[in-house]
């Protein structure tokens, strides 16, 4: 019998335990991943200190009007592995948001093609983090896209 992952309704919930041990429950199951994944497609797939992997397979719905894989799909899953690379070298009573990121598309990634997304944080202060991501194919192993990311360190005061 599985048991359901929790459902993480709370600032307080995702603050009682450091970023690393958050990502090691989500890996586990035993917390959910973010909602965006199940519309774009992709899961969490490892979890280590500053380093974060997704996979994915862009699907129909991921087409932009030319019916190439939409670049956002390139954005959504990079955003996601770099911040997360980030958040597993933050303390308990951390959290972290995007303030920046830059994805650089080498090739597109054919519909219905299994990818993984890498983020390895290079840097986590108390109020900034950096961290860069790319995108392979599982199969082929080919670069399809690099990313760089800022994020904000955030220590939310108990009021």
């Amino acid at each position: 019998m599985s048991q359901s992952p929790i459902k993480v309704s709370s600032t307080e919930d995702i603050l009682s335990m450091s970023g690393l041990e958050y990502m090691q429950e989500m890996l586990a199951g035993n917390v959910s991943p973010p909602p965006i994944s199940g519309v774009m497609n992709y899961r969490i797939v490892e979890v280590s200190e500053g380093n974060v992997a997704f996979r994915g397979t862009p699907l129909h719905d991921h087409r932009n009007p030319w019916g190439a894989v939409h670049g956002g799909w390139y954005g959504t899953i990079l955003d996601t592995c770099m911040g997360c690379a980030v958040m597993t070298m933050l303390p308990k009573g951390s959290a972290y948001t995007t303030l920046e990121y830059k994805v650089n598309i080498t090739r597109s990634i054919p519909l219905g093609m299994e990818v993984e997304a890498r983020g390895t944080s290079q840097h986590a202060g108390r109020s900034t983090g950096i961290s860069r991501g790319e995108i392979r194919g599982v199969e082929d192993g080919k670069l399809y896209a690099t990313a760089s990311t800022t994020c904000l360190v955030m220590t939310p005061s108990k009021s």
